[in-house]
């Protein structure tokens, strides 16, 4: 991306020239505008085009929440963050839906570009100036309607139980991708991040869940409207099955726990960007899916020749912008090409390749026969001896029975 445009709305004079000061040094690679209130920001967006916003919350008049929002609706590619002080609760989790991160303040320069920086790189990724639009305005995830109202009632019952409610969100990956954002985001200034969704339930606690869920409406159920060879169902299935299997691979192959939790992760929500897709442009996907066999290609192929991308491409560009950890988004980024990706050792992302297939052809997808896997890629790693310890490693957690494959041990 050339050079980015940030916007940074601040109602506090001294905060703003703090901002000034700061991000001085980066004067030759952005265009910076500084601005003091929500409708100031307003009228200089109508005046001229920016990529970032960056936002203070408690402002008078119109707060960062209310203007994050008439941005998302007005100026849909824009990037928007949170930067803010303030530790009201009630205030932060308003701005769950429109803001992409959450900064807390003081920030140090250092966070505050990079931040921008890698906001502006995963614009690297889509090219489509339509799907740019839509794929920021993307805030949820379409569950699955039974998860969904199963979620409702569970915290509208007076008996909630923590234990439950972490099932069912492990259960979904639009519910899993939408509380590990936010768990992950500065608001609650972890130590270090979190990428197994039961953790992260626990740690957000029954009452910040139930006002995220039943006032601030983080999750949304599908319509129902499925296309003709596609599955929502299918997709979330093979979604937490391809991520236990990533996770027992790594885990095989590295004992790391930063790396098998990388894989859990990614496996989960590698095929996110299919359900953004699938939701934004159902008629186009139908087309896809068509061209898939017809041509007897890949999905990820005939997504290319529709849409000019991939879904892994869409998917890690949300992720990115939700603030999800680089390791994930380089994983679902490249799960179908790892030769592409920088790094040319055994990763998480080899342990979500390998498992992506494996899942594929062990469940007989339609998808199946043309996943065959890349040699050329494991014999540059001195891994190709390891495919049927993996295989095999992969149909002892398809044997699993229920749901037992979505939850970590």
């Amino acid at each position: 991306m050339s050079e980015i445009k940030i916007l940074f709305v601040d109602d506090e004079p001294n905060i703003l020239g703090g901002l000034r000061r700061m991000l001085r040094n980066m004067r030759h690679e952005w265009q910076m505008k500084f601005v003091g209130s929500g409708q100031e920001a307003l009228q200089a967006l109508q005046e001229e085009p920016f990529d970032v916003i960056v936002s203070d919350m408690r402002m008078p008049g119109m707060n960062g929440a209310e203007l994050l929002i008439e941005v998302m609706n007005r100026y849909p590619r824009m990037i928007r963050i949170i930067l803010s002080g303030y530790t009201d609760q009630d205030l932060i989790l308003k701005a769950v839906r429109p803001a992409h991160q959450y900064l807390s303040k003081p920030s140090n320069a250092d966070k505050i570009i990079n931040t921008i920086k890698r906001a502006g790189n995963l614009r690297n990724l889509l090219k489509n100036e339509n799907l740019l639009k839509i794929v920021a305005q993307v805030d949820t995830l379409p569950s699955l309607p039974d998860l969904y109202w199963e979620i409702l009632h569970e915290l509208r019952s007076e008996n909630s139980s923590l234990q439950k409610i972490e099932k069912i969100i492990s259960r979904d990956v639009g519910m899993t991708a939408k509380i590990l954002q936010l768990v992950n985001s500065a608001f609650f200034g972890l130590p270090r991040h979190i990428s197994i969704p039961a953790q992260a339930v626990s740690l957000l606690g029954i009452d910040i869940i139930k006002t995220l869920v039943l006032s601030v409406q983080i999750f949304s159920e599908s319509d129902g409207g499925e296309i003709a060879g596609f599955s929502l169902k299918e997709i979330i299935d093979h979604s937490f099955y391809t991520a236990k299997m990533a996770k027992e691979i790594a885990r095989a192959e590295t004992g790391n726990n930063m790396v098998i939790d990388d894989a859990y992760m990614a496996g989960v929500l590698h095929d996110a960007g299919k359900m953004i897709l699938c939701h934004n442009f159902p008629q186009q996907y139908a087309e896809v899916l068509a061209l898939t066999k017809r041509k007897e290609i890949p999905e990820f192929m005939a997504e290319k020749e529709i849409f000019g991308t991939s879904h892994s491409k869409v998917g890690a560009y949300l992720m990115g912008l939700w603030g999800m950890s680089d390791a994930v988004v380089e994983d679902i980024a490249y799960h179908h090409n790892p030769a592409a990706a920088p790094d040319r050792e055994f990763s998480s992302l080899t342990a979500l390749y390998v498992a992506n297939i494996f899942e594929k052809n062990l469940n007989g997808s339609h998808d199946s026969s043309k996943n065959s896997m890349d040699y050329n890629y494991l014999t540059g790693m001195g891994m190709e001896n390891h495919v049927d310890d993996w295989q095999e490693l992969c149909r002892k957690v398809k044997n699993r029975s229920n749901y037992s494959w979505s939850l970590p041990e």
